[in-house]
Parts: structure tokens; sequence; C-alpha cells
């Protein structure tokens, strides 16, 4: 197995230009990364207090992915019960977090914690569950865990 190791940031900037591509969607494809999620999300949580993150996110997901060519279907583009998921743990990690810590920072301690592994939402699903296509279009109640 090998050792999970994210792509840190380097600056607030760079989240800022993540969080706010994704809303013009003009975040290059190739930038929407695993790490990018959780930096949007973050900055979308942290910074972006006016958006209704609850009910707009999926849409701004969704109309993303299509922007750049990507497909919201039975099997790839949108999910939503990872998507709630990991805006779970966001929002549980800055409930701790210092809010005066630069932006990048916070985003790179997420990463660094449980909550920020790519694996985390399969501590509380089983991947039958996590994975079926009722999971991708709506959110559906943990098997395995109760989310924290």
């Amino acid at each position: 197995m090998t050792e999970y190791r994210p792509r840190l940031f380097t600056s607030d900037d760079a989240i800022v230009r993540i969080g706010e591509g994704l809303l013009a969607r003009t975040l290059p494809r190739e930038d929407w990364t695993h790490e990018a999620h959780l930096a949007a999300s973050t900055y979308l949580v942290a910074r972006r207090t006016d958006i209704d993150l609850d009910s707009e996110l999926p849409g701004i997901i969704r109309r993303y992915n299509e922007s750049v060519g990507g497909v919201n279907d039975d099997t790839q583009g949108y999910h939503e019960t990872i998507t709630r998921t990991f805006l779970h743990g966001v929002r549980l990690f800055l409930a701790e977090a210092d809010p005066d810590e630069p932006l990048h920072e916070l985003v790179n301690e997420l990463l660094l914690s449980p909550m920020g592994r790519r694996d985390w939402p399969l501590r509380f699903y089983s991947g039958e569950r996590l994975f079926s296509v009722e999971a991708r279009r709506h959110f559906v109640k943990p098997d395995l865990s109760v989310l924290p």
C-alpha cells in the first residue's frame, strides 16, 4: 500500500483561483483533482457565505463538469453522496480550526487529516453502497458507521 501524499497548496491565491474557477467554470479540467475539490469546498464554506451550498453545490459541480466536456450520469460526474460526505467533513474540520489561519494552511491541514483522504467516506459506507447509482444520484445514509 502506498502512503497517502496529497498535493499541498502554497498560497491563498491558489485556493481562491480554484474556488472562483469552479464557480465561473474557468478552472481547467486537469486542475479539478481531489485536492482541488476539498480546496474549493473549504473556500466556499469559509469565504463564500453568500452561496447556499446545501442547495447550490450540486448544480455548481454539474455545470462545471459539463463545461469541461464531462458527463453527469449513472457512472460518472457529480456524485451526491460523496459530495455531501466530504462537505460534511470540511464543515467539521473548519468548526475546530483557527479562523485566522491562512486559507491555504487550513486546506493543507485538512488534506493531511483523516477527513482529507480520498477513502474517508469508506469509513462510513461499504463500497457497494457508496458506489451505487442510488448514492450517485441521491444522498444515502451510511451503512457502516454514522457520520461524525
